[in-house]
């Protein structure tokens, strides 16, 4: 079952009390007046929706009617659905990016925490990534060993100590773990006795402190887990917490087991806080991420018994991951080889050239010598012709005749 049909199916009680009323108003009326609106109005208040709420829903609703001249009350309903949407929309993604990210889990007892845990686990590990828990509601009986059996069933890790320990030594060594393992998700479970303010508020800003100085640059949610069936008391839950907690988002459990699911609304408008994830039944892959347009639409139109979608299957989500991981790191390896080879190629083209540079240079040397040797031959020969050689002594020769000798001879 996909998306939208899990989030419709699982509002099903709620749409039969919010869609429902509201059909009643629009039917019973041929015109639009402010009787009409007043009686809007009641009905969303009356779903759980919240009293400041509704009336923003139906101050817009009267802007919009009036802007775009509608006179049938039977066009009113879409318009309110696009209200809703949009009242809904944004701060819904998880912001989760460093390696590792935190995810503190916190709720009071009996609202489906550690089930919700463990659910969240399974839908990361599905996703390819790596996730390690830590048990850190170390005083409520049997936690520990609930959430142990959660992380067998999700194939994740778990950190975990003896019942009554300091949690924020549980978390400390479970950021310790997760850094020494590369893992890319912690999930913190913690404590919920609201009835003590005062403890907990330093329980979690011991936990603070601990992530803060381990983990400065961490991305981190902190997540409020609540329970639809309890309606307006849920949005109370919400606010006390807000007081001693950096509120990030909201996992609004048991949805499809209440009329109630118009607490969203309430939630979102009123307290300012986001809702992250949906539950909508009792399966591991029934923690649905929270989708404005599909829980608008959920709210006031049941899908069609032929409505066609796309099951999102969690268990070939890592497979598919993997698989293109896989072939990303094929194809880079490709493009290495072939890197590497045309460098060869050009390396060895440098080398040639190197030595036939070599050889050009050496056989010009050569021809120089010889060009060289010729020259000076040349010059030798015509110098020893241009020199002129000395007359060699007679054997006997005649002395000359001095003076005398020509006088006496």
């Amino acid at each position: 079952m996909g998306i939208f049909k899990k989030i419709n199916f699982g509002l099903r009680k709620t749409r039969k009390n919010v869609s429902g009323a509201i059909d009643n108003v629009l039917d019973s009326y041929t015109s639009i007046d402010q009787e009409l609106f007043d009686e809007l109005e009641e009905a969303l208040v009356m779903g759980d929706v919240g009293v400041s709420t509704a009336s923003e829903i139906t101050l817009r609703l009267n802007d919009i009617v009036r802007k775009k001249g509608i006179k049938n009350p039977a066009d009113v309903k879409t318009e309110i659905k696009d209200i809703v949407a949009d009242m809904l929309e944004g701060g819904e993604d998880m912001g989760l990016i460093t390696i590792p990210s935190v995810i503190l889990v916190i709720g009071v007892n009996g609202v489906g925490k550690t089930t919700t845990i463990g659910k969240l686990a399974a839908r990361y590990k599905a996703e390819g990534k790596s996730v390690i828990l830590a048990a850190a509601d170390t005083f409520r009986a049997a936690a520990i060993d609930q959430l142990d059996v959660w992380a067998e069933r999700a194939g994740v890790d778990i950190v975990k100590h003896k019942e009554g320990a300091d949690p924020a030594a549980v978390i400390f060594d479970t950021i310790s773990a997760a850094k020494a393992r590369g893992t890319e998700i912690i999930i913190c479970d913690t404590a919920g006795r609201l009835h003590n303010k005062k403890n907990l508020m330093e329980e979690l800003g011991k936990i603070y402190r601990v992530i803060d100085r381990e983990l400065p640059y961490s991305d981190r949610e902190v997540l409020l887990v609540l329970d639809a069936t309890t309606g307006q008391n849920a949005v109370n839950q919400a606010r006390e917490f807000a007081k001693i907690a950096e509120i990030t988002g909201i996992i609004l459990t048991k949805l499809d087991g209440t009329a109630r699911g118009g607490v969203v609304l309430s939630i979102k408008n009123d307290l300012k806080v986001p809702v992250k994830f949906i539950g909508v039944g009792e399966g591991i892959d029934d923690l649905q991420p929270f989708n404005p347009k599909a829980f608008a639409e959920g709210l006031f139109e049941a899908l069609p018994e032929d409505y066609e979608e796309d099951d999102i299957d969690l268990s070939k989500i890592k497979e598919e991951v993997e698989s293109v991981t896989n072939t990303e790191e094929n194809e880079l390896a490709q493009a290495m080889g072939e890197i590497f080879e045309a460098m060869a190629e050009i390396q060895a083209e440098d080398a040639e050239n190197v030595e036939t540079q070599a050889q050009v240079e050496d056989a010009d040397i050569v021809d120089e010598s010889e060009v060289i040797e010729d020259a000076v031959e040349t010059v030798t020969e015509e110098i020893a012709d241009e020199t002129i050689e000395e007359p060699k002594e007679e054997e006997n020769p005649k002395k000359k005749k001095g003076f005398f000798g020509r006088l006496f001879g």
